[in-house]
């Protein structure tokens, strides 16, 4: 069968899935709020955990949620922002975790461990898990990548992996390329040349480290994109370079997560 045909079949196969908010127990033991998205039918296979962006889990996350599920993964996105949500909206939780600093890592850390226990544990998963973070997002999934352990991580723009002293803070006391030898899978990395947030000596430190510690890494970066270049409700969104960043997403997660075959 051709690629093209296998990759139609497995789309009709996925034409029915399933998506819904959901609360699960973090590994400090919170109840944590998160959407999850699911195709019905096909296990098992492999799951994916998505760190969301700063502004949270937005419509813009719900669809790229629904996008991994659609290409035949577990997906779920836990809700970093849950507890202040309880009594504020999205935007409250938000500006009130940036006034506080951002989202504590160790916080971060247990409930990304929860939702790690949550996909695994589900009678569809195949075992093998992916991470992928946007945003503060690429950040916190190289962190928990290299405390929690994965199949396979994916950086879209995460700022600050490489941070000096004057930017680590009591939420954020590590610098994640500091745990660069920590790391036990491939990592894939995509960003823009024209993001404030990443600079590109940054992109060569990461680079650099991700060599000397004798990892297996991809290192994308795109001409003229900016940052959060995926996200098509924001004003950065850059069409090709999407495009091409998508393409690679699911090549690399194809070749590292060792998807079942159709049957």
């Amino acid at each position: 069968m051709e690629e093209n045909d296998v990759e139609g079949t497995r789309r009709l196969r996925n034409a029915a899935i399933l998506s819904e908010s959901i609360r699960y127990d973090s590994g400090n033991g919170d109840p944590v709020d998160a959407y999850f998205s699911r195709p019905l039918g096909i296990g098992p296979i492999p799951s994916i955990l998505i760190i969301h962006h700063s502004p949270g889990i937005d419509e813009w996350t719900r669809e790229v949620v629904r996008k991994f599920a659609d290409h035949s993964y577990l997906t779920m996105c836990p809700n970093l922002l849950s507890r202040e949500m309880e009594t504020r909206t999205r935007n409250e939780a938000r500006a009130v975790v940036r006034s506080e600093g951002g989202v504590p890592d160790e916080r971060m850390l247990a409930d990304v461990q929860g939702g790690i226990r949550f996909l695994k544990n589900h009678p569809d998963s195949s075992g093998t898990l992916g991470i992928v973070g946007f945003c503060s997002g690429g950040r916190q999934a190289y962190l928990a990548a290299c405390r929690l352990g994965a199949n396979a991580i994916i950086d879209c723009y995460g700022g600050s992996i490489v941070a000096d002293a004057s930017k680590l803070s009591e939420r954020h006391p590590i610098a994640p390329i500091d745990l660069t030898s920590d790391l036990n899978c491939p990592f894939l990395g995509l960003f823009g040349d024209k993001d404030p947030h990443v600079p590109i000596e940054d992109i060569h430190k990461l680079e650099v480290a991700l060599k000397e510690n004798g990892k297996s890494y991809e290192t994308h970066v795109y001409p003229g994109a900016g940052h959060a270049f995926f996200c098509t409700t924001g004003k950065s969104y850059d069409f090709a370079a999407a495009g091409d960043g998508w393409s690679r997403i699911f090549d690399f997660l194809e070749n590292n997560l060792k998807d079942q075959p159709l049957r």
